[in-house]
């Protein structure tokens, strides 16, 4: 369960309703993936997980059910005509096969997250509480169809998926986008995952691919100190304006401290160039960075207080009605999970 307080310095007060990240509205912070509602209380995700791993000496059938309701969920779901029913609050649903092949290769189908970039949908598992432009603007959300991983050792590891596209179950043309993610550990301290997606996503069209490059690289070089950095490249769609594919880029770097095993602090800059606008809505460059404090109260409670600042090269932002370049927000969060293995 996870909720919060939004504060937006600048009162955003546009006219233009739209649930969709980077398009404003009355009450809602530009440049945001689930926490653009802004001066309220704001349920951000309830999520039910049912999981039974497939398992070599047991069973080699398993399967994975999640579902979400909240805001989260709205956005993540938005682009999906499929998901203004049931698979409006059905986050992820799939079934796994371990094959005998090796050490064990998993194969899913259905409906699951998308194998690239740094953060997650979940909060309690990202380092800040508010996503990144990258999480947001650069990569999907979800994808529906094969999905194969097999574990080499401890060191390497290799996922590959063939899926109807970005963020859809039902295909929007005829084509499949295929993806790789290749994950190395060489020791505790280092760790490293390419990923690459490619496929056409535009509607009825299978003759312009979208190609999408995903690199995340972790550094711990303490037990307190955890860096972390993310770059994405993504290029190939066409708009009817521009005679080339459009390209969009962007890069991240993290750095969290854990005080004690109750308080930690994590920071976070980006830079972001939509420079066709294709993905935020406007031709712009975006700077933004993150400040977040952590305090886990025990039982599986969660609390995070941040202060995030968005600058963009245009007025894509809002202060009242009158569109200016930055914009500052303060939030609070609780977040609270757990296993119900655990309450026995």
């Amino acid at each position: 369960m996870d909720g919060y307080y939004s504060y937006d310095l600048e009162h955003p007060q546009a006219t233009a309703p739209s649930v969709l990240p980077g398009n404003p509205s009355t009450g809602l912070a530009g440049l945001r993936a689930f926490d653009s509602p802004e001066n309220q209380f704001a349920l951000n995700m309830i999520e039910l997980n049912l999981d039974k791993p497939p398992d070599a000496s047991n069973s080699r059938i398993g399967y994975h059910f999640s579902l979400g309701f909240g805001n989260a969920m709205n956005v993540v779901n938005s682009s999906d005509p499929g998901g203004l029913g049931f698979a409006q609050y059905l986050k992820e649903a799939y079934g796994s096969y371990l094959a005998p092949i090796g050490k064990g290769l998993q194969i899913d189908f259905g409906k699951f997250v998308t194998p690239v970039g740094a953060e997650v949908i979940e909060s309690k598992d990202n380092w800040n509480y508010s996503r990144s432009l990258l999480f947001t603007y650069a990569i999907p959300f979800y994808h529906f169809g094969l999905r194969a991983r097999y574990v080499f050792s401890d060191k390497y590891a290799l996922t590959g998926i063939m899926t109807n596209g970005w963020n859809n179950i039902v295909g929007n043309n005829t084509g499949k986008t295929i993806g790789l993610s290749f994950a190395w550990t060489p020791n505790k301290k280092w760790s490293v995952v390419q990923g690459y997606l490619a496929g056409p996503e535009e509607c009825r069209n299978t003759h312009n691919w979208r190609q999408l490059s995903d690199t995340v690289v972790t550094y711990s070089p303490t037990r307190k100190l955890s860096l972390m950095a993310n770059y994405d490249y993504g290029r190939g769609d066409h708009m009817i304006i521009f005679v080339n594919p459009v390209w969009w880029t962007g890069v991240a770097g993290y750095v969290k401290y854990q005080f004690n095993d109750k308080w930690a602090y994590a920071t976070r800059y980006e830079y972001y160039n939509d420079r066709f606008g294709f993905t935020t809505g406007t031709a712009q460059q975006v700077n933004e960075f993150t400040e977040t404090f952590e305090r886990k109260v025990g039982g599986g409670l969660i609390t995070r207080m941040e202060y995030r600042r968005d600058m963009s090269n245009r007025p894509s932002l809002f202060k009242g009605t009158t569109p200016v370049d930055h914009q500052d927000t303060i939030e609070a969060a609780l977040i609270y999970s757990f296993d119900l293995k655990e309450l026995h």
